[in-house]
């Protein structure tokens, strides 16, 4: 992952030392290549997760799975076929919720499409790995446990206990008559086949990687226009700065980097940014990380993405910092310590836990459920979770 990091933020500097000067070049260094080199970067952990997943189904395992916890899943409200959607949600939400087709009784279905989104799909691990690289230390937990791995291990419990308890309130509220079979194939066990299980980690990664790849690409160059942009205080923000009387004792750099800056709060994004901040400041977040959230209703990863090109607009550096480097040295204007600090990075990883953000999970529930009744109960249902959530945990943790 450090390669990949690395890697692009090369890419970027070659392309802005060897291009001639101009609007093509600031997009492809400021918005293309940091915006995709925000999703490639964490190829090495989603193939994984795949890796184990496909493991798990190709011995044959999962249908015993299935047949071992039905009697448990009853008592929430769903069967045994409940648990191959929630264990296919850590890869997407999508070909889960596909998967309770299955399912033959429709209240039991339903419950079990609504609560998979819980799970931490592959589009919440990019958000949850940088900022666990940022704010939880990189230390052993009784000699052999890394503290890194079991916070993302915490993440994944609270998805999968948050699902349970989801559905056990679902299966008390939910007025829907229907019956309730469980049938299921038992098959052989079998030693996995290396060729299938391969292709199977091959496919889902492409797939998630060209699906984001096309979000990422088409919202980087947006997010570029709006942040390169914007009314007259932008197109006045040098002349603000060199007049300021304040700014008189700075070196060159930093009055470059104060113009960046300013134009940055000014420009189109800026002002949208400002705009929701009331709104947001209360979880501990700033501007950008607002603009980040609101991209990322999109696709969960594009949050990383969304503040690479917002940072790398901004940074006025002629050599270009990593991603990772340019959300540890962000720092928050009012306290004068670092934007992503424990508290903060805590609220947004609970924010990212329960927040509906996947537009095409979205469109698949309301083709599976045949109504905009329950993908909008999600949308807002979950916003509203995760915004209480984070708001008590940044108020407790400050």
């Amino acid at each position: 992952m450090d390669f990949i990091d690395g890697t692009f933020a090369q890419l970027s500097d070659f392309a802005k030392s060897n291009l001639p000067n101009g609007v093509f070049t600031d997009l492809l260094t400021e918005g293309i290549i940091p915006g995709i080199g925000g999703v490639i970067i964490f190829i090495p952990q989603i193939a994984i997760l795949f890796l184990f997943v496909a493991i798990l189904e190709e011995t044959g395992y999962m249908s015993r799975v299935v047949f071992l916890m039905d009697k448990i899943m009853r008592r929430f409200g769903m069967n045994g076929k409940s648990v191959i959607p929630l264990i296919s949600g850590t890869a997407c939400a999508i070909p889960a919720i596909m998967a309770t087709r299955t399912i033959s009784s429709w209240k039991e279905r339903l419950i079990t499409i609504l609560v998979t989104p819980f799970t931490t799909c592959s589009a919440r691990l990019p958000v949850y790995a940088i900022l666990i690289a940022l704010i939880i230390p990189d230390k052993k937990i009784l000699g052999f446990l890394n503290l890194q791995g079991l916070v993302l291990l915490s993440l994944y419990a609270l998805g999968f206990a948050s699902a349970v308890i989801a559905a056990y309130i679902l299966h008390k509220t939910l007025k829907v008559e229907s019956k309730s079979f469980f049938v299921v194939e038992m098959p052989n066990y079998k030693l996995p086949s290396v060729k299938n299980v391969f292709f199977d980690v091959v496919e889902k990664t492409k797939a998630f990687v060209f699906g984001a790849g096309k979000i990422i690409l088409a919202l980087s160059i947006v997010l570029w226009f709006l942040a390169s942009n914007g009314g007259s205080n932008y197109k006045n923000a040098e002349k603000t700065v060199i007049e300021n009387v304040a700014n008189q004792q700075l070196n060159t750099d930093e009055i470059q980097q104060k113009i960046a800056s300013l134009k940055l709060e000014s420009s189109y994004i800026g002002i949208l940014g400002k705009t929701i901040e009331p709104v947001i400041k209360p979880l501990g977040y700033d501007w950008k990380i607002g603009i980040a959230l609101i991209t990322s209703f999109a696709a969960r990863e594009v949050f990383v993405g969304t503040l690479a090109t917002i940072y790398s607009v901004e940074s006025d550096d002629e050599n270009t910092a990593t991603i990772k480097q340019k959300m540890a040295s962000e720092i928050n204007s009012e306290t004068g310590a670092k934007r992503f600090n424990f508290p903060v990075g805590m609220s947004l990883m609970v924010f990212y836990a329960f927040a509906m953000q996947c537009m095409a999970t979205l469109a698949i529930v309301k083709r599976e459920t045949k109504s905009w009744k329950w993908p909008l109960i999600q949308l807002f249902g979950l916003a509203l979770l995760a915004y209480v959530s984070a708001f008590l945990t940044y108020q407790i943790l400050s």
